[in-house]
């Protein structure tokens, strides 16, 4: 089996007869891809996504490039394994038309929490036509608590999309915000002090709002942003 087939392989559903059929013998000590997301998971845990390579992964495995596109077929298909794997830890409720504005917010702050485990691993998800079944089971899921709720289906469909992405660039822009903080010690990027002395010293004539409004623009705590623009936008649901 070559990769791109073992990659269609595994989008599909468990076969137990295969699973059930004599294996041909291999190595001691074989990689599998359980093994390759899970190292790869562990190489943006502690070093950041963008430090994730194909090159750096084989030697976190101690092999070379070439033998893990016996497992992966490219730098994509991993990306999809790795978020695939982060969607397999979202709880997905029971649909339930009197809640469905809850339990939408409820898979959106999972899968935030799930990617600010891993610095950056948000970028990942970006530009995906997944097929890994997890995701898929993610969406699934969303659309059926979607559709409870009374929401039309095209209109659900495109929610999706809308709140996919939106908690991944909330997830990316944080981890970037964390490590420019981290690598080049620039405290006004996390600190609110600053910005509001910054804004006091703009011309009040040129920027009025900005300087008369600069408490509220820069307010917030912990993901209090994100938690507002969630909530409008399954306001918004609700309202169409």
């Amino acid at each position: 089996m070559n990769p791109r087939e073992r990659r269609a392989a595994r989008h599909q559903p468990p076969n137990p007869e295969a699973e059930s059929a004599p294996k041909p013998r291999r190595r001691k000590v074989p990689i599998t891809v359980e093994q390759v997301v899970d190292t790869a998971l562990n190489v943006i845990a502690t070093e950041g996504y963008e430090a994730l390579t194909m090159r750096r992964l084989a030697g976190a495995l101690d092999t070379g490039p070439a033998s893990l596109y016996a497992h992966v077929v490219n730098k994509a298909d991993l990306d999809e394994l790795l978020i695939g794997r982060l969607c397999a830890g979202l709880a997905l409720p029971a649909p339930d038309p009197a809640a469905w504005r809850e339990q939408i917010r409820g898979v959106c702050v999972q899968m935030r929490d799930q990617y600010l485990k891993y610095p950056g691993i948000s970028r990942a998800a970006l530009a995906m036509a997944p097929t890994d079944l997890e995701i898929v089971r993610v969406s699934e899921g969303m659309l059926a608590i979607l559709l409870a709720g009374g929401v039309a289906p095209q209109t659900a469909a495109w929610a999706i999309d809308a709140l996919f992405l939106y908690v991944a660039a909330y997830c990316l822009e944080l981890s970037i915000a964390r490590q420019r903080a981290a690598d080049d010690d620039i405290a006004w990027v996390r600190d609110r002090g600053e910005l509001l002395r910054r804004f006091a010293a703009l011309p009040a004539e040129t920027f009025p709002h900005t300087t008369r409004h600069a408490a509220e623009l820069t307010a917030g705590e912990g993901h209090d942003r994100f938690d507002f623009t969630l909530a409008l936008m399954i306001d918004g649901l609700a309202h169409r």
